[in-house]
């Protein structure tokens, strides 16, 4: 033990005594490290920012939307869902809770405008049951009523967003242009923030029939249904109804695939897990290849240091220092100067994660788990071991007579 300490003290002595040298050395291992860190960081805290959003959609949410295979699409088909799938599921399925179909306006309703003001939003279609379902309610005036629905009322609920890039102070009972038609506003919803860079809060919702009349008789209808469902547990056994009922009114054989999706937010949370693993992985390897770099770098100074401190290996040699007690220096001093690159590295990244995600709006705080600095300083210090066996070797192989010889 007490030849690891003295060995540990003579490597710590030799950083110290060439500090330009031992910073320019450990240069790779620290822009590795904190490149990886920076990236883990930042893909953590959107992970977790994520995971918060799709757990407040709730646990028993189901979305119903159709789906075109890019073949397909090349050929100029498209699978729609139309008002009639949604009766059906609302009708035959058992154990929903609440449903609410949505219909995305189509042309130019998107472009809305009020007093010389314009903006371009995304404008919906939808019912009562649309804010039970979401969880989303008017902060300002009211909702859509099954009565504006049925009777076709040009009026309409707006996203904090649309009300803000409108200039509007007081909206209720204005009248905006929708598209060229004008809509009464009778309600402002709750403020969501952002999601994955976009903005929740830039929409307007209009009843669900006025805005099957304002794309017009002759474009059929694509809904998209969102639903809950009264037991988490029967989650599986609705998607399986809902499967069967638009597989039968969609005429398709055993062979052919669904041309519909049935999603969950736990199903699009674990997509997006899927990509965001995918990216950290990819780009912790092309920045691994800096650690390499760095551990060649490290090997190659102490190479150097072999060579300048000849004639010292050999003095400590002939005052009885083993092969053992000048390896045990040599490669502590490449572990010691590893791990302060990839300390440094760490809080650096850190840094780095914290500084990009206070420059990007609405970003959130970037967050480093514990396995990542493990990885970090185990990955360093694995580098340092590897590339300074050599070094070591070289220096504890020296001859004492030859060494003190050297000129």
């Amino acid at each position: 033990m007490r030849r690891w300490i003295e060995a540990g003290r003579a490597a710590w002595a030799s950083i110290l005594a060439h500090g330009l040298r031992s910073l320019l050395t450990t240069l790779g291992i620290v822009i590795g490290v904190a490149s990886v860190i920076a990236v883990i960081a930042l893909v953590q805290g959107l992970r977790e920012s994520i995971a918060a959003e799709f757990q407040a959609l709730g646990s028993n949410t189901l979305s119903v939307r159709s789906y075109t295979p890019f073949e397909a699409r090349l050929q100029g088909r498209s699978s729609r869902l139309s008002p009639g799938d949604y009766a059906a599921v609302r009708d035959r399925v058992v154990g929903i809770d609440t449903i609410t179909p949505v219909l995305i306006s189509e042309g130019a309703a998107g472009q809305v405008s009020w007093n010389g003001s314009s903006t371009v939003t995304q404008v919906q279609g939808t019912i009562y049951s649309f804010q039970e379902v979401t969880s989303l309610y008017a902060a300002q005036g009211r909702f859509l009523t099954a009565a504006d629905n049925d009777k076709r009322r040009r009026v309409g609920v707006a996203g904090p967003k649309v009300i803000a890039d409108l200039g509007m102070d007081q909206p209720i009972g204005e009248f905006i242009a929708v598209g060229g038609h004008w809509i009464k506003i009778v309600g402002v919803m709750e403020s969501r923030g952002e999601l994955f860079g976009m903005n929740q809060d830039d929409y307007v919702l209009l009843p669900f029939e006025t805005v099957r009349s304002l794309n017009g008789v002759q474009n059929e209808p694509d809904v998209i249904m969102q639903l809950t469902v009264s037991e988490v547990t029967q989650m599986d056994a609705v998607a399986d109804q809902i499967r069967t009922v638009l597989r039968r009114a969609h005429k398709l054989a055993p062979s052919q695939d669904d041309d519909f999706r049935i999603q969950t937010p736990e199903q699009i949370s674990e997509s997006f897990d899927q990509i965001i693993n995918t990216v950290t992985v990819i780009v912790s390897g092309i920045v691994g290849i800096s650690l390499l770099v760095g551990g060649i770098g490290i090997m190659n100074i102490m190479l150097v240091s072999v060579t300048e401190r000849t004639r010292e290996i050999g003095i400590c040699k002939a005052l009885g220092a083993r092969r053992q007690d000048i390896l045990a220096q040599f490669l502590l001093e490449a572990l010691t100067l590893s791990l302060l690159g990839g300390i440094a590295g760490l809080v650096l990244g850190y840094g780095i994660g914290v500084l990009v995600a206070s420059l990007v709006p609405e970003f959130p705080p970037v967050s480093v788990p514990w396995w990542a600095v493990l990885l970090a300083l185990g990955f360093s210090g694995g580098i340092g071991l590897v590339f300074g066996i050599l070094p070591a070797s070289k220096a504890a192989d020296l001859n004492p007579i030859d060494a003190l010889r050297y000129e």
